[in-house]
């Protein structure tokens, strides 16, 4: 190509020697010539650069489609649903949209002491929390707009935080007072973080004391795998039996205690922590295993260097492992509270949500309510659950990370 570029040149000034008046022509048409050559390259790379776009899409965009399919497609067909009442009807379903009526009776129609429960009246001490939280929620927003990088999404978000906290607050104040009583939302959430803090507390325990050098760790970090290889609904009705106080295979020891004729399952709060201590035994064997394999990968050199100093296991257990384990630990935090959230085996196979809807959970009530052919209310309280959830989750990294920036 270079040879015939020169060629050409020279081809052009011979001419344009002999002959002037063709110079200007010869010019022209040799100058077509040599960007027409230049531009070739440039062709071939567009070509290649579009061909490559298409074969990396032809690979992405069956498992987009799968994804759309599975995921995106019935989350809109299923919010379509919970703003319609669904009917079934010969040959199919009739399906009226009627808003947010669904919503509207769960937050205040006929499912309102169902959903957020029966209201009581609280006392000085209960007023004096709702106060306590309001004030803590206004010294938070003094502190935000105190900083200088305030932004219309992080006031934003931290109205709806706030929002949600003191609601919170006033639900678990009015529901548990005299003449109250607590709904299905706020035993989720009782549930969720009382059953993650008991769990992650022993997980931590038992990682810790298996990651030493003590006769017999290894036979105990397979005891406490134990009840990972349980299913969920294997263990409902493990602990279904070990509770009943008449025929149980710890009747017994119930015997011995006095306790042969009490129920668990009669009084809300035995049955609540049956159910939380059923959790417990089942999810504490995750938090073990993640927490000792973080635990076994940590450095020995800082630890090394603090006994060498001088510290007690006490300092070295607070200043070195805790804040070595705190990005393992809010990943395995918020993969846990995820999974809490649709606890639904346990209190179906225990209590069947009983006494009355004293242990009923979010998800088992939209399984109640899905069974009773109330299809469009099932689906608006799973897309309550849904925006709990997603609350509680964006409250929790904003928290972490913050945490970490004041840390770092």
């Amino acid at each position: 190509m270079t040879k015939s570029i020169l060629s050409c040149a020279v081809a052009r000034d011979a001419a344009a020697h002999d002959n002037p008046a063709l110079t200007m022509d010869m010019i022209q048409t040799q100058d077509v010539a040599q960007s027409q050559v230049a531009s070739a390259p440039l062709q071939v790379t567009r070509t290649a650069s579009l061909r490559e776009r298409v074969s990396v899409a032809s690979f992405i965009l069956p498992a987009v489609f799968i994804i759309l399919f599975l995921s995106i497609f019935p989350l809109i067909v299923s919010l379509y649903i919970s703003l319609s009442r669904m009917q079934f009807v010969r040959g199919g379903v009739q399906l009226t949209f009627i808003g947010f009526n669904n919503y509207a009776k769960l937050l205040f129609g006929l499912d309102q002491t169902r959903f957020l429960g029966k209201f009581g009246e609280p006392n000085i001490i209960g007023w004096l929390v709702i106060a306590l939280v309001i004030f803590s929620q206004v010294y938070g927003f003094v502190r935000y707009f105190r900083d200088s990088r305030v932004s219309v999404i992080g006031v934003i978000g931290r109205s709806i935080l706030a929002l949600t906290v003191v609601g919170l607050a006033a639900l678990t104040v009015f529901t548990l007072s005299e003449n109250g009583r607590p709904g299905t939302l706020w035993v989720t959430l009782f549930y969720v973080y009382v059953g993650i803090a008991v769990q992650y507390g022993i997980g931590l325990l038992m990682a810790y004391l298996c990651a030493q050098h003590i006769p017999g760790r290894r036979f105990f970090r397979v005891v406490f795998l134990l009840p990972m290889m349980i299913t969920p609904v294997g263990v409902a009705y493990m602990f279904r039996m070990m509770v009943d106080t008449s025929v149980g295979p710890l009747a017994p020891l119930w015997l011995a205690m006095g306790l042969r004729d009490v129920s668990w399952v009669n009084n809300p709060w035995t049955a609540r922590a049956a159910i939380l201590v059923s959790d417990i035994w089942e999810w504490t064997p995750f938090m073990f295993i993640v927490l000792l394999a973080a635990l076994e990968s940590m450095p020995t050199e800082p630890v090394e260097a603090a006994v060498v100093d001088g510290a007690s296991k006490w300092d070295i257990f607070r200043h070195i492992t805790l804040p070595a384990l705190l990005p393992v630990s809010t990943t395995l935090l918020l993969i846990r509270m995820i999974e809490a959230f649709k606890i639904i085996d346990l209190p179906n196979i225990l209590t069947s949500g009983g006494p009355g809807t004293a242990t009923e959970s979010m998800t088992l009530e939209s399984y109640f309510v899905w069974r009773a052919l109330d299809i469009g209310g099932s689906a608006a309280v799973a897309y309550l659950l849904l925006i709990v959830v997603t609350i509680f989750a964006t409250a929790y990294g904003a928290l972490i990370r913050r945490h970490v920036e004041v840390e770092y």
